[in-house]
């Protein structure tokens, strides 16, 4: 093998750090190990992996693309293998910045057949390929910023399989288009006007493309957005039923403080005649009245205690068995949403698992407890069917295709608070324990 074509083929494949790299600027809070590890497992799969294709394509004389556009499979799954990111986020990152990696390629191709008009894509010179490792590294430099921080947050909390299946789809077909339309021979590039076509047809596609991705960050704040307005929505109406529920509470108390003197008079008399068993019978009525329109302070705060009476007098309606032991910090120190959010939908969960079983082997028990002063451990345990769907490792919805939307925030928010979320199932339990950390490290 001549050693000078292998080093010359060799530069095509550089490329692929600049690509690497973009691909974990929008999973960096997905990864499943450190940077450096991370880096270290890339390159060690890499580098030899350049190192033999540009010794087979030089002994073998075979067109790079040959082996690059198959060993993209390859790559993705070794992207997968170290990153936490669901498969359909995790296919839209790695397919966009493919789609985006072509347009180098081709500005290249045209820099190749400028230098060498009598040449073809089989062919392509050391020159070229630096310039593609350079221009590849100009578009990773200027979608760092935007990528590390607005389309990392959309990978984050854009839980929506369908976006991101239709977002590969679109850079699908860049790709592919991009792919197709390799110059084989650089003479079409000379008849006419095709080489200054080329340049602004590819330049015009990369625009569109980019401006397509920003109108998909775009669409996606506003689908958050929308989100949080619900959730909004829907914690003032538990509130507002609570508010109900109190006011109700209130005229019912002030009632039984009017009759109040009533109660005395009969207490007084019952007391002259001696008869204690009446006035024991008549106070137990009394406690048991004020008992049962009282509401349950679980905590300080106004809105998480009235979703948590809320869901009490629903777990209670459908015979449930409750204990709840809620603790949390005085003044809370994460935000309001978050918690009625994780709460709420561990306990609709419950409260739905629940209702699979005969009422008289319903219960759910809920714990929640601040240690160290930074660190909230809530336990999660309710009585189920033992019907489950997995997929990939994760639980799905009994109710509809796809994952979970109440687990999957549950996790969500265990992860923005550098916390994590462990479900799991016995054949007749159901469990889910998150630690969050929602306060600053104790000494």
């Amino acid at each position: 093998m001549d050693i000078k074509k292998w080093l010359l083929a060799l530069p095509q494949f550089l490329v692929l750090l600049p690509a690497a790299v973009s691909c974990y600027f929008t999973v960096k809070n997905q990864m499943k190990y450190s940077v450096r590890m991370t880096a270290a497992l890339c390159a060690a799969v890499l580098v030899p992996y350049s190192f033999a294709c540009a010794w087979f394509c030089t002994a073998f004389q075979i067109d790079v693309n040959i082996i690059f556009m198959p060993s993209l499979v390859l790559f993705f799954l070794l992207y997968r293998c170290t990153i936490t990111t669901d498969l359909p986020r995790s296919l839209a990152v790695y397919v966009g910045v493919c789609a985006i990696e072509t347009f180098p390629a081709q500005f290249a191709y045209a820099y190749d057949a400028y230098l060498h008009p009598a040449s073809g894509a089989a062919h392509f010179s050391a020159g070229a390929a630096f310039f593609q490792f350079g221009l590849s590294c100009v578009l990773m430099a200027a979608f760092a910023l935007p990528a590390s921080r607005q389309f990392a947050w959309v990978v984050d909390n854009l839980d929506y399989p369908k976006i991101w299946y239709a977002a590969v789809k679109l850079s699908s077909i860049f790709l592919t288009v991009n792919v197709v339309i390799v110059p084989q021979s650089y003479s079409t590039f000379y008849a006419g006007r095709v080489f200054w076509l080329f340049l602004l047809v590819q330049g015009c596609a990369l625009v569109i493309l980019v401006g397509v991705y920003l109108l998909f960050f775009q669409g996606a704040a506003i689908i958050m957005e929308h989100t949080e307005l619900r959730e909004q929505a829907q914690l003032l109406a538990v509130q507002s039923h609570q508010y109900c529920v109190l006011q109700e509470h209130l005229q019912q108390t002030e009632r039984l403080r009017h009759d109040f003197r009533h109660s005395v008079r009969l207490l007084s008399s019952l007391a002259e005649d001696g008869d204690i068993c009446s006035i024991r019978k008549h106070l137990a009525e009394y406690d048991l009245q004020m008992e049962r329109n009282a509401a349950t302070v679980y905590c300080s705060n106004a809105a998480l205690n009235a979703l948590f009476n809320y869901y009490h007098e629903m777990a209670v309606s459908a015979g449930i068995e409750i204990e709840w032991k809620i603790g949390l910090p005085d003044p809370l120190t994460v935000s309001e949403l978050d918690m009625a959010s994780l709460f709420g939908n561990l306990i609709e969960n419950a409260i739905s698992g629940c209702r699979g079983v005969p009422e008289k082997s319903r219960y759910f028990y809920l714990t929640s407890k601040l240690h160290y002063g930074y660190m909230l451990y809530v336990v999660a345990t309710n009585s189920f069917d033992g019907q489950v769907r997995m997929g990939q490792g994760e639980y799905l919805s009994t109710k509809h295709h796809g994952k979970g939307t109440g687990l999957a925030s549950v996790i969500a928010i265990a992860k923005k608070y550098q916390g994590v979320a462990h479900i799991s199932n016995s054949d007749k339990e159901f469990f889910v324990d998150v630690a969050l950390k929602i306060g600053k490290d104790g000494p």
